[in-house]
């Protein structure tokens, strides 16, 4: 039941940027949804502070190692150093170099073109008249050829390897 003190008491906690089951647990007897619809029938909208405030994550270091345990080329002298971001645009940016010296040398592979067994690796800004896919011969059971598949599928990080290996121990 909605008293006249439990109203003002259900503003001034509102107010306050409890959340509406901090609210619900204080006034006791109502739900999380009834206080929620009261806060609406009231028209009581903003509050003087967040309910939950955002909490800073700080940044995780993080290695990158191949399939079979051994160091990333691009990244092996500086493992620890090295942002993930900056060895994805290194790869990205071999990908486009790569790209550009295959499609130089063959026709360009469309979407019209493509094939079961083509690499479907797209090469390109989708809306330029330029753009293309790889087009060289795809692995088997996958879409790309092999040099694609190296930046498509990234390996599992060592972190997530130990705790796999304690699940099934």
């Amino acid at each position: 039941m909605w008293t006249d003190e439990r109203v003002e008491l259900l503003k001034k906690l509102w107010a306050e940027g409890l959340s509406a089951s901090q609210v619900a647990k204080q006034l006791g007897g109502v739900t999380r949804n009834a206080v929620i619809g009261k806060v609406h029938r009231l028209g009581l909208s903003g509050r003087a502070t967040p309910s939950r405030p955002a909490r800073p994550r700080a940044p995780t270091p993080r290695t990158l190692t191949h399939v079979r345990g051994r160091p990333d080329p691009l990244v092996a002298d500086r493992a620890d150093e090295t942002d993930e971001a900056e060895v994805t645009m290194k790869r990205a940016e071999q990908a486009r170099s790569e790209a550009e010296n295959f499609s130089s040398s063959k026709e360009l592979t469309t979407v019209l073109t493509l094939t079961e067994h083509i690499c479907k690796w797209p090469i390109g800004d989708p809306g330029h008249p330029n753009f293309h896919f790889c087009g060289r011969g795809a692995d088997h059971n996958s879409p790309y050829c092999a040099e694609h598949s190296k930046l498509a599928y990234q390996p599992m990080q060592p972190r997530r390897n130990r705790e796999r290996r304690k699940d099934f121990a």
